[in-house]
């Protein structure tokens, strides 16, 4: 027997929820790319994406996911056998690094830990060791990842980049804003960010198919010497004034169709009521797990409160089968919950609150958790998705 009949709920960390709007945008015909509406809207997007960036910088959009816009953003300032440090933080930002590393690159990772945030003064204290360190090249620069969906660690970007300039280093700041542009605030001029990525399948509520680079004055001078760069991923080439130049070729019109409908959703709800709207729905999933966790059983990965980030919430179950408890979930009620990854890998799943969602999904997903934890006989305080009610019940007020 199972409840499963009816709307399927997402809540995996990407690619999440896409809105009926952004469908029903893309449910269009093919148009002319070389003239009209697709030219203006080009422009539009590309101003307006580097808006959610917070930035006066240049935007570039890719046909890549993450993962492209990675090679994007080290291609375009980095020449071969620059070295570069990684703080480590959970899993993206080290794979960021292994990208850099296959591409020719010298790579240093900061050692972090998969439970806790990076620490900018560990951060100062490396740049300002590398200044000194005689016969070699200085670190070029420094990648961070805002958020990492493995651990669900937040970063303090405005730190980091603070601690860079303690040092006095000039190494570039690069940010992986994947899962956190559309859902926290970026400030990437205020936090002396110099080149900034994410993709389409989170925050900014499009399928997956679309990377967004954003690129900061001073690392659009470094670009110019940079020998890493090639044909489809360069700056140079897209700023050209024909249009298929600024996609490498024929651009993805309906994905773009969709990015805009995303955008103006975004803009109608303004952006920091989407933040706000993100702080309560997470910390409702966190007062869950918080009840949950008074069986001495299921626990947060990230152990400082303040380090969990907004948009997703590994779950630790210490013990006893994560694939059960997602099994359970999907095939008797149709809530698909994401996995353990990395080193969390068997040991938690992961429950995602970002982008097109709301307060009936989160609940309904809590609650269907709580239920999972029952059925399967894992030990838990009872209570938890009721917790999660009166937290968003005392917060949003009549």
């Amino acid at each position: 027997m199972s409840v499963r009949a009816g709307r399927e709920f997402l809540a995996i960390p990407g690619p999440t929820t896409v809105p009926d709007e952004v469908l029903r945008a893309m449910h269009r015909p093919a148009v002319d790319i070389y003239s009209g509406p697709l030219l203006a809207l080009t422009d539009g997007l590309m101003r307006d994406v580097a808006r959610v960036f917070n930035t006066k910088g240049r935007a570039y959009i890719y046909i890549a996911n993450g993962h492209g816009a990675w090679e994007a953003s080290l291609s375009n300032v980095l020449s071969r056998g620059d070295r570069i440090l990684v703080l480590e933080s959970g899993r993206f930002a080290i794979s960021w690094g292994e990208h850099a590393r296959r591409m020719g690159l010298e790579v240093e990772v900061l050692k972090g830990d998969m439970r806790r945030a990076v620490r900018p003064a560990e951060v100062e204290a490396r740049l300002k060791a590398d200044r000194k360190s005689p016969g070699r090249d200085t670190f070029k620069a420094v990648l961070v990842a805002q958020i990492d969906t493995a651990s669900g660690v937040v970063n303090d970007i405005a730190a980091i980049g603070q601690a860079i300039r303690a040092a006095g280093h000039d190494a570039l700041l690069m940010v992986d804003a994947v899962a956190s542009l559309g859902c926290m605030k970026f400030d990437m001029d205020e936090w002396g960010v110099d080149v900034a990525m994410s993709g389409s399948q989170k925050g900014m509520m499009t399928p997956p198919g679309l990377g967004f680079v954003a690129a900061s004055a001073r690392a659009r001078e470094v670009h110019e010497k940079a020998d890493l760069r090639t044909p489809y991923w360069d700056w140079t080439d897209r700023e050209e004034q024909q249009h298929y130049k600024k996609y490498a070729g024929t651009p993805p019109e309906h994905l773009l169709y969709g990015l805009r409908q995303a955008i103006d959703l975004l803009f109608e709800e303004g952006l920091e009521n989407v933040y706000q709207r993100h702080s309560l729905l997470a910390e409702a999933v966190r007062r869950a797990v918080g009840v949950w966790a008074e069986g001495q059983v299921i626990s947060f990965n990230i152990i400082e409160p303040s380090e969990r980030c907004n948009t997703v919430t590994p779950v630790l179950t210490n013990g006893h089968d994560p694939d059960a408890l997602r099994a359970y979930c999907d095939e008797k009620c149709g809530v698909i919950l994401g996995h353990g990854i990395g080193e969390l890998s068997g040991k938690a799943f992961r429950i995602a609150h970002m982008g097109h969602v709301n307060a009936p999904m989160v609940l309904g997903t809590l609650s269907v958790v709580e239920m999972a934890l029952v059925a399967l006989g894992i030990p838990h305080g009872s209570g938890g998705a009721q917790a999660a009610i009166d937290w968003l019940g005392e917060q949003v007020k009549a």
